[in-house]
């Protein structure tokens, strides 16, 4: 750079001018020329790191974001997510941490498919056009991913190994395939997976009412984790607990009793039931003698039996079935006429059985008992059925009066005692009840202890393109056969474009369909379906740590020291679907020995960081309720939005961004006008990381002012220093005067703040506000003239390396600044070390050191001097003038009192 360019940065700098948009891209290529080109930051290079462990190994941090996938467009949202990763991962690499921060991109998928066919275009071409887009956006907000890492679902190098995992599921009696009644999006024209339906049984992408169908798919056995799945949350205390809990209830761990309810057919008529009880599970054993009817699901084994020979039977099916989801929600029931059943422990006992929508099929054994008198749910519909004077069987009551009991209403209380109508259980608290009737039917063979799970396992098959295609072959002789790993991958066959949504074209390429059996060797079909997205998502931080390999997935030795991911950072949307997905397949691993953890039990991700939403400032007509685009309306002196066509104050509230309410901000855009740093630190000054962060760019004004201040600082005191500032990274300075241990403990406790906001929980909004506050206190003391020059540029220093994590361009900036009269500069900002922290200092005091009645010298020392006869002793004789006057020589008496040490020699 020449003089004449430098002057100009330091003229600017020293005015507070200083273009911040300029600084990203000349510090971006000066990075660039320092190291390899692939990456930011020289760090990796030179430098890297002196925290060791014992061992001599550096401590390892796998930060990981959740990969993107690729859209083409960066919102507000990726900005916030990768700021928050990449200030994190520079905070670990400063401090000398084997560090993993990997990108890529999770690129197959229904978005892109759909996308495809509105344009007309292959899939593939879409995919890595956008990833070009957007990886060209992230170096705009200069993020320091490890693009040598780099991964993309849709390659085929990448999806060989989801194959591989599948066949690896098979074998291990995980993967498998059968005929079920499946969620349908009639809009995508694909399954879906229970977890990708919303409580309003609208689909998760589509938004379309799912509908119901009975197809033959491919399942993942993710029930047979349940248990761990849900246990093991209890090991991941650095989990949101919202999320635990959100997973907790998905799994719906319930501990009961499975009870054996003998079924049989009317007398005088010829029906054969399938089986002769229906088991029924229950977490109210207790209220047994309570149970007035029995009910089954659409598809039970007896109600499809009676499906075509009663004609009823099949109109309310039918009838029911067009409902959707919303039949669920139905209290109407049909009673079978030639079908009743008995209570266990009382054969006397007959109960009518009814088919009802509101029985799931796939939740315990698609049956459940009624007990009108303990469940609302069953209060209803018996009442709904059975008519309004039917009387229903109360076996559990209050244990007291203060707990209110209403007679002709459903008791729901767990902790009562049981009536007289309970039989043998009379007396008991509903709790032993409960254990009683379990072992009483377990001892009669007809119940017994067990714990069921709302998780159903996980449906993988998609009836689309763009997916890994499942590696499985279909053969008349050898039935279902997997794909040998030597053909792997079985590659998406090239389509020049797709023309519409629904069955996969794959079924039409005969190339494609038809191949050998690898057992027989005959003529066979491939299978056509694709896997389901989250399969790709669920394994690929496994893949980051060893994304080169060709041999297998990924090295069980580097999978076992890195994983698990030290902090996973992401959106709380995917606390069930790829969170629980990828818990299952990681565990899954450590059971076959692919990665060995115990500590977490093969958990994928020890520290859990979820990001809040970034709501865009939304302008509404109150009169219309419409949302008003930026040029119908003007903004006020005060604030007030006008609507241009009324002349009326429009409504401004924060809602989540879209286009649809013109609310939405570039990331790319607001950078070029402020630059990547300022706008870095805006958005993690807005809102701390797990709140809503309500976006206004206008406030962003504040942030340039204090980096500009920084940088009009590194001039200011290079200029104060006549020989030029030669402080290098590495080197430490003490306080020495009372206004530099001033100074000092002025900024330890922005310094403890800054490192407790990078702590266990970041708190990164903290972060930025002790920035500034650190810079105001060293512009005050240079102003003040008071602090020693050298003192004040070595916290000068310390202020940029804090800073560097979030706005590194300025900081290398303030450090050139800094230095430019400097005859030689041959170091980065970014090479160096986190600031060691250093504890407060004490005032100190001058102490007249007087020797057989002459003062003799002043020492400087903490007030605490004189709180130790021997401690004051030593820290005299250790100075030089001590051991000249007093070494050697017997001293016969010491007096010890506030601003004098007086010493009596023999």
């Amino acid at each position: 750079m020449s003089k004449a360019t430098v002057g100009a940065n330091v003229k600017a700098a020293a005015q507070g001018l200083a273009d911040l948009t300029a600084l990203d891209a000349k510090w971006m290529e000066r990075w660039k020329t320092k190291c390899d080109h692939k990456f930011i930051n020289p760090r990796r290079l030179v430098n890297a790191g002196r925290q060791e462990l014992e061992k001599g190994e550096k401590k390892k941090m796998y930060s990981l974001t959740m990969f993107p996938y690729p859209s083409g467009v960066l919102h507000m949202g990726h900005l916030r997510v990768y700021t928050i990763s990449d200030v994190l991962a520079r905070y670990y690499r400063m401090k000398g941490y084997d560090l993993i921060h990997p990108m890529g991109w999770d690129a197959f998928g229904l978005p892109a498919e759909n996308a495809a066919v509105e344009r007309g275009a292959n899939p593939d071409t879409w995919t890595r056009m956008n990833i070009a887009k957007m990886k060209e956006q992230m170096q705009h907000m200069s993020t320091d991913f490890d693009w040598s890492r780099e991964i993309s679902t849709c390659d085929a190098e990448y999806y060989k190994w989801t194959q591989k995992i599948f066949l690896e599921l098979h074998k291990h009696g995980l993967a498998y395939q059968k005929k079920a009644e499946i969620n349908w999006d009639p809009v995508d024209k694909t399954v879906l997976a229970n977890e990708q339906v919303d409580a309003q049984g609208r689909s998760w992408r589509s938004g379309a009412i799912v509908e119901k169908k009975l197809l033959k798919q491919w399942f993942l056995g993710i029930t047979k984790y349940a248990k761990a799945l849900n246990k093991d949350l209890e090991l991941l205390s650095d989990w949101p607990s919202k999320v635990k809990t959100m997973q907790q209830n998905w799994i719906g761990e319930s501990n009961g009793c499975e009870i054996k309810f003998p079924v049989s057919p009317v007398e005088d008529t010829n029906l054969k039931l399938p089986a002769d009880a229906l088991n029924v599970f229950t977490t109210r054993a207790e209220t047994i003698f309570s149970v007035q009817y029995l009910a089954l699901s659409f598809d039970h084994p007896i109600t499809k039996m009676l499906y075509n020979a009663d004609s009823k039977l099949k109109e309310f099916i039918d009838r029911l079935n067009k409902d959707g989801d919303e039949s669920e929600k139905s209290k109407e029931g049909y009673k079978l006429k030639n079908v009743y059943a008995t209570n266990p422990l009382d054969a006397g006992i007959k109960l009518p059985v009814f088919v009802a929508p509101y029985v799931i099929s796939s939740y315990g054994n698609g049956a459940v008992m009624g007990c009108p008198a303990h469940d609302t749910r069953d209060f209803e519909f018996w009442l709904t059925n059975m008519g309004s004077n039917s009387a229903i069987v109360y076996t559990v009551e209050p244990i007291n009066e203060n707990v209110e009991f209403v007679e002709g209403e459903p008791f729901l209380s767990k902790e009562g005692k049981m009536s007289v109508n309970a039989r043998f259980l009379q007396g008991l608290s509903a709790d032993d009840a409960r254990k009683k009737v379990a072992e009483e039917l377990k001892l009669i063979q007809m119940g017994n202890f067990k714990t069921n799970f709302r998780l159903r396992d996980w449906l993988i098959s998609r009836q689309r393109y763009w997916g890994a295609p499942i590696p499985m072959i279909h053969c008349d002789s050898c039935g279902v056969v997997p794909v040998p790993d030597e053909d792997l991958p079985v590659k998406l066959p090239h389509v020049d474009k797709l023309l519409g949504k629904g069955g996969s074209p794959l079924a039409n390429i005969e190339e494609f369909v038809n191949c050998e059996c690898p057992r027989c060797h005959k003529p066979a079909k491939r299978d056509t379906d694709t896997m389901d997205t989250f399969m790709d998502s669920s394994w690929y931080m496994f893949r980051f740590l060893d994304s080169k390999n060709d041999s297998k997935p990924f090295s069980k030795e580097v999978a076992s020291k890195y994983m698990p991911v030290d902090q996973y950072i992401g959106g709380v949307e995917h606390a069930i679907l790829h969170l629980l997905y990828s818990r299952f397949i990681s565990k899954f691993f450590n059971d076959i020995g692919w990665y060995e953890n115990k500590e977490l039990n093969g958990e994928p991700f020890r520290q859990l960081i979820t990001q809040g939403m970034v709501h865009g400032k939304t302008f509404v007509n109150p009169a219309t309720g419409k949302f008003l685009r930026p040029n119908e309306y003007d903004i006020t002196s005060s604030g007030d939005a006008i609507i241009k066509a009324t002349s009326e104050i429009a409504s401004i509230s924060f809602e989540k961004m879209s286009k649809s309410k013109y609310n939405g901000a570039d990331p790319v855009e607001c950078i070029q006008k402020h630059g990547a740093d300022a706008t870095r630190a805006h958005i993690l000054f807005q809102a701390p990381i797990n709140d809503i962060l309500d976006w206004e760019e206008a406030k962003i004004i504040g942030v340039e002012r204090w980096i500009k201040k920084v940088l009009k600082l590194a001039v200011d005191l290079a200029e104060d220093c006549k020989e030029g500032s030669t402080i290098g990274l590495d080197k430490h300075y003490s306080p020495v005067t009372e206004q530099d241990i001033e100074l000092h403990n002025t900024l330890y406790e922005f310094e403890k703040g800054i490192n407790d906001s990078f702590g266990k929980t970041p708190s990164l909004n903290t972060l930025i506000s002790y920035y500034m506050k650190y810079t105001n206190a060293l512009t005050d003391s240079f102003k003040k003239g008071q602090v020693t020059s050298k003192y004040l540029e070595y916290k000068f220093l310390d202020l940029v390396k804090y800073m560097a994590p979030v706005t590194p361009a300025a900081c290398e900036e303030a450090f050139e600044l800094f230095n430019y009269k400097s005859k030689q500069r041959n170091q980065f900002l970014l090479e160096a070390d986190w600031p060691e922290l250093d504890e407060p200092i004490k005032s100190l005091l001058n102490y007249n050191v007087i020797i057989n009645g002459k003062m003799r010298f002043v020492h400087k020392a903490p007030a605490e001097l004189t709180d130790d006869l021997d401690t004051c002793c030593k820290e005299i004789l250790s100075t030089e003038k001590g051991a000249k006057y007093l070494a050697g020589k017997e001293i016969k008496k010491v007096i010890m009192k506030k601003g004098a040490i007086v010493f009596i020699l023999c």
